[in-house]
């Protein structure tokens, strides 16, 4: 008996039109609409992903802001940069650039 009366609750439960359109509402929710899970997931990744670029271009900012410092505080490492990445020379000068296979 108690068993039949517990089947009657829940049908009468799941024939509420409140009941529904609640789960009806939460299902398209949570698999179609623009915030699914889906689209939470790819937006996890991507974030991901630019928090991973993000630490990459600020080591490289430092590195870099190194690298100038060290340039214009030395007057040896500006002509040795210039020779090696602009092919500068000095007059009465030659450049052989050698390629190595």
């Amino acid at each position: 008996m108690n068993q039949k009366k517990a089947q009657l609750i829940i049908l009468r439960i799941v024939r509420n039109k409140y009941v529904i359109t609640f789960l009806v509402f939460y299902f398209w929710l949570f698999f179609f609409d623009q915030h699914s899970i889906w689209e939470r997931r790819g937006n996890e990744n991507t974030i991901e992903s630019l928090e991973k670029e993000k630490a990459y271009f600020i080591e490289k900012i430092e590195t870099d802001k190194n690298r100038i410092h060290e340039l214009k505080t030395n007057r040896k490492n500006l002509e040795k940069f210039a020779r090696e990445q602009y092919l500068m020379k000095k007059k009465g000068e030659d450049i052989f650039i050698m390629i190595e296979e």
